[in-house]
């Protein structure tokens, strides 16, 4: 059975613009659904479009795919439920929090994002209105599909408000891309669009104003990140890095994670790139791509390590430029380990880190064999 065959008959009618799900973590951080985030608190309020169809692209690893067994609104998106409210309703929470939380910064940004919907670009547009009538002063982000758009319906984005343009590329080479996402799997989208889009919205919004996920483990090699980091940093496109977690009832529910190690290794590797300019030839890898080496200075490997820094969850940045998307539980349930941390680690999660990243065994100039 495709998605959307069983849909509860109140939800034929909330659909967006008009009603829009919002993530649990946020839902709770607005005051909507009862409870507490441990440790931190949900900086970015994530917005998610509904459509009783669901999504129509096919992604095999997203439990919006449209081949996903069950009913749309019985699904989660990144492993996380998404209830569903007014859109307006939510607007007018976003301005409230802002206003409560205006000492201390008011909420961090709010993220809208689209499926893959003939509706989507008009609703995005209308809901990214509301959003900033409700919440004038808080940070917009749109999280598009791209086969939904071009360089004309970018700049009506850009006008009812959103500042940053976020696009899941997701996999890290145009093959990887084919086989998860694009006609591989029966799915609508392209990579060369993809990046077309991305080109056009840098342009347009500024540099590192456009941002493209990217997924650790979905069968890239260590060699393809490390240079997809490189070529968006060149390109002034901002990487935020997710990590994979096999969603039930997908295409690839079996597929094992990532070793938490190479997760670490690569975390680090892009910090390295981006924020401390390590040159390309400072990383080494096997003929599989695995990663063997890092030649840097310990100085910098230690510096970075001790910091925390690269082992935070990646994301679209508040009001003073710190990260504002933090995902509780993005990556990871409640008692697992962190993927990705939604805070600056302490002393002792330092050492947890670096107990799981095993550097040692990657330390040096290893040459590539």
């Amino acid at each position: 059975m495709l998605r959307g065959e069983l849909v509860k008959p109140q939800e034929q009618s909330q659909i967006s613009p008009d009603w829009v799900r919002i993530s649990m973590a946020a839902a709770i951080e607005l005051g909507l659904k009862p409870g507490r985030i441990q440790g931190c608190r949900c900086g970015c309020i994530n917005l998610l479009q509904n459509y009783p169809e669901g999504c129509y692209a096919n992604c095999s690893y997203c439990g919006l795919a449209r081949e996903r067994p069950g009913a749309a609104e019985e699904n989660t998106f990144i492993r996380v439920s998404w209830p569903l409210f007014p859109t307006d309703l939510v607007a007018a929470k976003i301005g409230a929090k802002d206003a409560e939380l205006s000492a201390s910064g008011g909420i961090g940004r709010v993220c809208i994002a689209q499926v893959q919907d003939a509706r989507a670009y008009r609703d995005l547009v209308d809901m990214t209105r509301r959003v900033r009538a409700g919440a004038p002063d808080v940070p917009i982000s749109a999280l598009v599909s791209a086969p939904t758009l071009n360089e004309e319906r970018l700049a009506v984005i850009r006008e009812a408000g959103a500042d940053i343009i976020g696009i899941g590329l997701d996999a890290a080479s145009q093959e990887l891309f084919h086989d998860t996402r694009g006609r591989g799997v029966r799915g609508p989208h392209h990579w060369e669009q993809h990046w077309e889009i991305a080109r056009a919205a840098r342009r347009m919004y500024g540099a590192f104003k456009v941002n493209f996920h990217v997924i650790v483990g979905l069968g890239e090699t260590d060699e393809e990140l490390v240079e997809l980091f490189y070529t968006l940093k060149d390109e002034q496109i901002a990487a935020y890095l997710f990590s994979f977690n096999p969603e039930p009832g997908t295409a690839m529910q079996e597929v094992a994670r990532t070793p938490i190690a190479r997760t670490r290794r690569i975390q680090l590797a892009k910090h390295l790139i981006e924020r401390d300019g390590v040159d390309r030839k400072a990383f080494a890898f096997d003929e599989a791509g695995a990663l063997v080496g890092i030649d840097a200075p310990d100085s910098i490997l230690n510096g970075a390590t001790e910091s925390g820094v690269p082992f935070m969850t990646d994301g679209c940045p508040d009001r003073a430029g710190a990260v504002a998307c933090n995902r509780p539980y993005g990556s990871y349930r409640p008692g697992e380990e962190y993927r990705d941390y939604p805070f600056q680690p302490g002393s002792a999660d330092v050492e947890v880190i670096h107990d799981e990243m095993q550097l040692e065994e990657v330390r040096g100039g290893a040459q590539t064999t």
